[in-house]
């Protein structure tokens, strides 16, 4: 389970490992599985733990005073999942975050993470990791402002073709932030070309 975990780091850092750092990151790192719309987060709690997927895919969302799910976040393998406001700021979640397939996970509690931060491999990875979510997230804003949605859901295709793969269509609409009904005139359209 840890070599994914193992692959990434090294993915993202060109620094080495020591063999105590890893032997520390095996005990920091807890598996857990979560079956299909189990739940790792609720809103209202505080999100004292980060998520690393071995396998499955999850989702981040919000449910309005309506009763409508915006989804905000979409994972699979090797992605990592988590509500960084309430785990930095230690604040309540206004978000759930729950397993969409049956999923197996590396858990990093808030404390261990401080520990481990002073990896040098740790660190440069999560430096990148926040860089290249950064890029993305301001990439998403973008399009959702910018973008027709028959465009929004090219750029997912092309950029992410898991996901439509592996979320159920009303799911990838509330992601695009558009209605069921157009995801489906969208997809349509598109069959037809």
């Amino acid at each position: 389970m840890y070599e994914a975990l193992f692959a990434y780091i090294k993915r993202y850092s060109n620094v080495p490992l020591t063999s105590n750092e890893i032997e520390i990151i095996h005990k920091s790192w807890v598996p857990q599985k979560l079956k299909k719309r189990e739940t790792l987060l609720h809103r209202g709690e505080i999100c004292k733990q980060t998520a690393f997927i071995v396998k499955g895919a999850m989702r981040q969302y919000s449910v309005d005073d309506s009763g409508n799910e915006h989804t905000i976040q979409l994972a699979i393998e090797n992605w990592w999942i988590v509500d960084r406001e309430s785990y930095l700021m230690r604040t309540p979640s206004v978000y759930n975050i729950e397993a969409w397939e049956d999923t197996q996970l590396l858990i990093l509690k808030r404390k261990e993470l401080e520990d481990i931060l002073e990896f040098p491999a740790i660190k440069e990875m999560f430096w990148h990791m926040d860089q290249n979510n950064y890029i993305a997230s301001q990439k998403r804003l973008n399009d959702a402002i910018s973008l027709t949605a028959l465009n929004r859901y090219e750029n997912l295709l092309k950029y992410y073709p898991d996901f439509v793969k592996r979320f159920p269509q009303h799911i990838i609409a509330s992601y695009l932030g558009i209605k069921k009904e157009t995801l489906s005139r969208i997809r349509s359209q598109l069959s037809q070309q």
